[in-house]
């Protein structure tokens, strides 16, 4: 029993007298290896021996991870408040507790005690570089509870927002030189702060260079160092490794743990080769982070097998107080994929799990983006507005505020635009109602006035080519289509300009036809309507569109044909291009300006006030079956004091476009409108089997 606890625990490091016996009588101290003398801690061997019997021992059975973790810290402490292990206890106790940032600050407090007084007691055993297992052996166990300590601090400082401590730590861990890297990849975490903070100076952060290239370039230094180290450490390191196990294969995880951040780096950058081969090197170790590497296939419209590796992500990666980003990227596919009923129920059950846990707000705003590609525009609003209250915590991500400020504010303006846009659609009549107009009026007021607040907070950017017109970007929080919300009102020629050299020119192939797509639509805006229809044309023989993935793609598509086709004035094709949108993408259709085409069948017990005001909405009814149009039936139906509207639309074929749904109503004005939204597929159910459908 005795050998057992003196392979692991720390009394080996305190070179307690041999052959003695406590003051008890009642307990031998276990033979024990001499530390050197300028090792020795500026101790005596009294208290040295204390410790090892009613700390160090304790040790063994009592897991640091545990709920019994305080308890511990505290009796620790009560026996020697000098010792780091008490602190130690504490700190990661207070540190596996906490959910927001008083709760870091506070865990903060003991990790930062712990850590000074082991580097009282102990900074030259610290220090130790050797070669050989007999000086090794008594202070082993020193660099993991060093390094644990440190790693824990680290996380607090960033949690809190602290980036200048975290790098002041990872100076003071580097000074020691530890020949392997234990809980701190100090190097790796140099780098990653450095890419965290990346747009910002000097002027804010004494640590940064004094632009986003030169940090990217920094940040790359350091992983190059943390690999020339690495190779130094193996030299040292190859003989100890028959004698300490952990030292097997050291090299190797140190190596991929760097590869990891290279990956992540050469992602940013769209470096795509590069980025590619440090994953491969990951996924042959099994060491693939998957959230990342489908955050990468995202990047390079890989779609199909970034869902997959989300779905991988889920089931390993979850668990943590902090945002989970395959479940807010997942609800993005979602909406790629025309389904955002799912992405819905996705982010809510997210919502519901997080509690006001970090991540909250993030899947409010994922919740609030699903609600509005689902047409529920009131509802997405509310949302949003709900994670702009939220105080968010962004624990182990390099998304921050900016970029959670700007994905509610985006949202916001796709608000304002649409909320004019649902004006046309529930009143045909827009144009010569009074009432109607001033209300159109104030809602292109509020527009103006969201677009002026987003762009003189996005002029401050300095990422703003990289990550938002640099389409899918790792940073980017927003999709695709909402980024065209944001420049579709401003300086289209710039626009056009840029966009045209990256659709011919941007490395990842599958994307380029997204580029193409925004030119088209700028030059719609500048009236070159047969350049937009060549480029649209061009597009739609891309063999590559992946039509379950890029629904939302093909459906954008659809619609600048289709206003490329009415200012053409070639109604037989805006007709057919606005069918194959609506079967594609029902939900968009209300908000293009264009009035779809319907066929509408009505039976039961109809209320003529609520057939009223669905026929007077700016849908076009017609009987004529030349022209591509889906059937509308809307069933009325009473149970006594109940009323009910059953309703379901089919495409031409007689194939489910809205599934059989049923709702209760009472007012006919709202009936109407609800109705006439509910035939676009908007609202309705969100239980697991509508979604699967």
């Amino acid at each position: 029993m005795i050998c057992c606890i003196l392979a692991f625990c720390l009394c080996a490091t305190h070179g307690i007298a041999q052959n003695r016996t406590e003051n008890h009588g009642t307990r031998p101290v276990p033979q024990l290896p001499q530390l050197p003398p300028q090792l020795m801690p500026p101790h005596p061997p009294g208290k040295m021996q204390q410790r090892y019997f009613d700390i160090d021992a304790k040790r063994q059975i009592e897991n640091i991870e545990s709920e019994d973790a305080l308890p511990r810290s505290r009796e620790f402490k009560r026996i020697d408040s000098t010792y780091y292990v008490g602190w130690m206890y504490e700190g990661v106790y207070k540190y596996n507790h906490a959910a927001d940032f008083l709760g870091y600050k506070n865990a903060a407090i003991p990790l930062e005690r712990a850590l000074a007084l082991m580097e009282h007691d102990y900074s030259k055993a610290l220090a130790t570089r050797t070669d050989q297992p007999l000086v090794l052996y008594p202070i082993k166990m020193l660099f993991p509870d060093y390094t644990m300590i440190a790693y824990y601090l680290m996380t607090c400082y960033s949690n809190t927002d602290q980036p200048d401590k975290v790098f002041q730590l990872l100076q003071r861990m580097k000074k020691w030189k530890f020949q392997a890297s234990y809980y701190m990849d100090t190097y790796n975490y140099m780098a990653w702060t450095v890419h965290r903070n990346r747009f910002y100076t000097s002027a804010k952060y004494s640590f940064l260079k004094n632009s986003i290239d030169e940090n990217e370039r920094l940040a790359n230094r350091y992983l190059d160092t943390a690999l020339i180290v690495i190779a130094k450490n193996k030299a040292l390191n190859v003989g100890l490794e028959p004698v300490f196990p952990y030292m097997r294969g050291n090299e190797e995880r140190e190596k991929l743990s760097v590869y990891f951040y290279k990956a992540m780096l050469c992602s940013y950058d769209f470096n795509i080769d590069s980025a590619k081969y440090y994953y491969e090197l990951q996924r042959k170790a099994n060491r693939l982070p998957h959230n990342n590497f489908a955050n990468f296939l995202g990047v390079i419209g890989e779609f199909r097998t970034q869902e997959a590796e989300y779905d991988l992500a889920s089931r390993l990666e979850s668990g943590d107080k902090r945002l989970q980003e395959w479940a807010y990227y997942s609800s993005i596919l979602d909406i790629y994929k025309a389904k955002p009923k799912a992405g819905v129920l996705l982010a809510k059950n997210m919502v519901k799990a997080a509690g006001s846990t970090p991540g909250y707000g993030w899947y409010n705003i994922a919740l609030s983006r699903a609600m509005l590609y689902d047409g529920q525009i009131s509802e997405s609003q509310r949302y949003a507005d709900k994670a702009a209250e939220f105080k968010e915590l962004h624990i182990g991500t390099t998304l921050g505020q900016g970029h959670y400020d700007f994905s509610i504010q985006l949202l916001k303006l796709i608000h304002k635009e649409q909320s004019w846009q649902m004006e046309q659609f529930e009143h045909s009549n827009w144009w010569y109602n009074p009432n109607v107009l001033l209300s159109m009026a104030k809602k292109l007021g509020e527009k103006y006035l969201q677009q002026f607040l987003i762009i003189n907070q996005f002029a401050q950017n300095p990422e703003r080519d990289r990550v938002i017109y640099k389409l899918f970007s790792t940073e980017s929080t927003v999709s695709w289509d909402e980024i065209w919300y944001l420049i579709h009102d401003f300086s289209t020629g710039y626009f056009v300009r840029n966009f045209e050299k990256s659709a011919v020119n941007d490395n990842r192939e599958s994307i380029r036809k997204y580029f193409a797509l925004f030119v088209a639509r700028l030059k719609i805006q500048q009236g070159k309507h047969t350049d937009a229809k060549r480029i649209l044309d061009k597009i739609l023989k891309d063999p590559n569109i992946d039509e379950d993935y890029e629904r939302l793609f093909l459906a954008r598509v659809y619609q600048a044909e289709a206003e490329c086709a009415r200012e053409q004035k070639n109604i037989a094709a805006q007709n057919d291009w606005l069918y194959r949108m609506y079967i594609l993408y029902p939900q968009l259709v209300p908000y293009t300006g264009m009035p779809a085409n319907m066929v509408l069948h009505i039976s039961g017990d109809v209320d003529k006030a609520v057939e009223q005001r669905l026929r007077s909405c700016s849908i076009n009814w017609v009987t004529n079956s030349s022209i591509p149009a889906v059937n509308a039936y809307v069933i009325f139906s009473r149970n006594g004091k109940r009323k009910d509207i059953t309703y379901y639309v089919l495409d031409k074929a007689g194939n489910y476009i809205v599934n059989k749904q049923a709702f209760a109503w009472q007012k006919a004005e709202e009936t109407g409108t609800a109705l006439a939204y509910r035939l676009f597929n908007i609202g309705g159910k969100e239980d697991e089997d509508e979604v699967k459908k």
